[in-house]
C-alpha cells in the first residue's frame, strides 16, 4: 500500500521525518525515500528496502540533510520521491494509490509532448505520471483537481514545494491522511502511530478529496473535502497498525471487537485461542475474553533479522522466511485444541504450511476463525497484492473448482447463508486441512469498525464500489 510523511517546522525536521517515515514501514513495501528543502536547494535519497529496514538504510543519509520542510516515503513499487522541475517550480512529491487508466493517461500526455523519465521495468512511474499532470496546470490547487478527475483509482500525495507541503487525500479518502501539531511545527501522516513519540498531537483528520498547504502559519484548507467518503475497511482489519487511528477510531479497538463478534457467532469446546502472530493477535484476544476461554501463543514471532514474509518476490523465499520467523511452543501444541484468529486468507499458501506444521507437531484440531470475509475480488483501488491476479485469491479459486471454469461475476458467492458460500468454504477448509473454518461476516466486520458500511471501501469482499 505504502505511506506518507512530511514535516513543515520551525527548526530542522529531518529526525522528526526519518523516524515518522519509518512508522510506517509495516506496510509492507520495497522502496523507502526522503526529500527535504533548505537554503541549497532540494535534496533526496532514495532506498531499496525489500530486505533492510527503513531507518539502517536511510541513518548515515539524513546526517548530510537538514532544512525545516521535508517528507518521506514507503513506497510500493516505484522509486519515490520525485524531484520535478516545472513552470510551478521545483517540487518534490510523493504518492500512495493505484492508477488503473496509466497507460491511457500516458498516451494523452505524450501526445501533448511531454516525456517520460523515470522507468521501472519498462514500466511508468505513477507518481512520474502524477506530476506530470500537476505540471501542466496553472497551479498545485488545479493540478491536484486535474489529477484526481482523470484517475480510475485512488492517489493520495504529498507535494514538497520552496513554501511549503500540500497535503492531498484521494478523492474519496480510501488512504487516510492526518495533521498533527506541536511547538508551531506541523506534521501530515497517514499513520498516526508516528505522532505519540514524536510530540505531536492529533488535530485534524483531512477528508475524501480534502487538501491542505501547510507553512509557517499551519495547516490552511485549499480544497474542501467532498462528500462520500469510501475508507478502506482493510486498514483496520490488517494493514493498519494497532495504534494507529483512521477517522478517530482505533485499529486495535476494531480488531478486538472483530474477534468478539467471531466469538459471539461460535460454540467450540477447544483448549485454546490463539492469533496468527502478529496482525491475528488482537482478533484473538477479543474471541478469547469473550469466549472466556484462554488465550496463549502456540508460535512466537522471531524479527530481529527476517523481513515481512509478504516482501520477497519469489514464492519460495517468501514460505522460508514465513517459516523460519515462526517458531513453535510444542507445550502449547501438541494434544491441544487450537482456534486460531487471522486477519485474512488471502491466498492460504503460507497458512497452509503453518497448518501442516500444527498437526506435525501434535496437535489435535486446528479451527480458523478469520476476522474477515472470503476475499473474491482483487482490490481495484490500492496496491494490495499487486503482483496477485484476481484469480490466485483463495475464494476465487474455491469457485473455480466448484464451477469448473473462472465466472466473472462470484456475487452468487458471497452471501453466508446461500449454498454456493458454503460451498465455497468448504473447499477453502478442505484445502487448508482445517478442522473448522468460519468467516467473520460483512455485517459484523462493519459493525465492529463503526462506521456506516456507505463510508467504507467492501470491494474487496462484495464487489461494491
Amino acid at each position: 500500500m505504502g505511506g506518507l510523511f512530511g514535516v513543515f517546522s520551525n527548526g530542522d525536521c529531518l529526525r522528526d521525518v526519518f523516524y515518522g517515515t519509518d512508522y510506517h514501514s509495516h506496510l509492507g513495501t520495497v522502496r523507502g525515500g526522503l526529500a527535504v528543502k533548505n537554503s541549497g536547494g532540494f535534496q533526496r535519497y532514495i532506498k531499496d528496502i525489500t530486505t533492510t529496514q527503513f531507518r539502517s538504510k536511510f541513518k548515515n543519509d539524513i546526517k548530510k540533510m537538514h532544512g525545516s520542510k521535508a517528507i518521506g516515503v514507503i513506497s510500493d513499487y516505484d522509486d519515490q520521491p520525485l524531484i520535478i522541475n516545472s513552470h510551478l517550480g521545483v517540487f518534490a512529491i510523493a504518492t500512495v494509490g493505484k492508477i488503473n487508466n496509466l497507460e491511457q493517461l500516458a498516451t494523452e500526455v505524450l501526445r501533448n509532448g511531454a516525456h517520460f523519465s523515470e522507468m521501472h521495468g519498462g514500466v511508468i512511474n505513477p507518481t512520474e505520471m502524477v506530476a506530470t499532470i500537476i505540471s501542466q496546470e496553472i497551479s498545485f490547487e488545479k493540478g491536484i483537481q486535474a489529477v484526481q478527475d482523470a484517475i480510475e483509482g485512488s492517489c493520495s500525495m504529498l507535494i514538497l514545494t520552496e513554501k511549503g507541503i500540500y497535503a492531498a487525500r484521494d478523492k474519496f479518502g480510501r488512504t487516510p491522511l492526518i495533521i498533527g501539531e506541536k511547538d508551531s511545527s506541523y506534521a501530515v501522516t497517514m499513520e498516526t502511530c508516528a505522532f505519540p513519540n514524536l510530540g505531536y498531537e492529533t488535530t485534524k483528520y483531512l477528508g475524501p478529496g480534502e487538501v491542505v498547504f501547510i507553512d509557517e502559519h499551519g495547516p490552511r484548507q485549499i480544497i474542501a473535502p467532498g462528500n462520500r467518503l469510501q475508507i478502506c475497511a482493510f486498514l483496520w482489519v490488517y494493514y493498519g497498525y494497532p495504534a494507529s487511528n483512521y477517522e478517530d477510531i482505533n485499529v486495535e479497538a476494531v480488531r478486538y471487537r472483530c474477534g468478539s463478534f467471531l466469538a459471539k457467532d461460535d460454540n467450540l469446546d477447544i483448549d485454546l485461542v490463539a492469533g496468527i502472530p502478529d496482525s491475528g493477535t488482537a482478533h484473538a484476544l477479543g474471541y478469547a475474553n469473550e469466549s472466556k476461554l484462554p488465550f496463549l501463543r502456540p508460535f512466537v514471532k522471531y524479527t530481529p533479522t527476517w523481513p515481512r514474509s509478504f516482501m520477497p518476490q519469489e514464492q519460495s523465499i517468501r514460505d522460508l522466511v514465513a517459516k523460519m520467523k515462526l517458531i513453535p511452543i510444542k507445550e502449547h501444541i501438541k494434544d491441544k485444541r487450537l482456534l486460531f484468529c487471522e486477519d485474512s486468507i488471502v491466498r492460504g499458501t503460507q497458512l497452509r504450511k503453518t497448518i501442516q506444521r500444527l498437526f506435525q507437531l501434535g496437535a489435535k484440531e486446528v479451527h480458523m476463525r478469520p476476522a474477515c470475509p472470503p476475499l473474491v475480488y482483487s482490490c481495484k483501488f490500492l496496491n494490495f497484492s499487486q503482483s496477485r491476479s484476481e484469480l490466485d485469491l483463495a475464494g476465487r479459486r474455491a469457485i473455480k473448482e466448484l464451477m469448473g471454469e473462472n465466472i466473472e461475476d462470484p456475487s452468487e458467492f458471497i452471501h453466508p447463508e446461500s449454498e454456493k458460500y458454503k460451498a465455497m468454504v468448504e473447499i477453502i477448509r478442505q484445502k487448508l486441512k482445517l478442522t473448522s473454518l468460519q468467516y467473520q461476516t460483512l455485517e459484523n466486520m462493519v459493525k465492529a469498525i463503526g462506521l456506516p458500511k456507505s463510508c467504507l471501501c467492501t470491494y474487496c469482499w462484495d464487489g461494491t464500489e
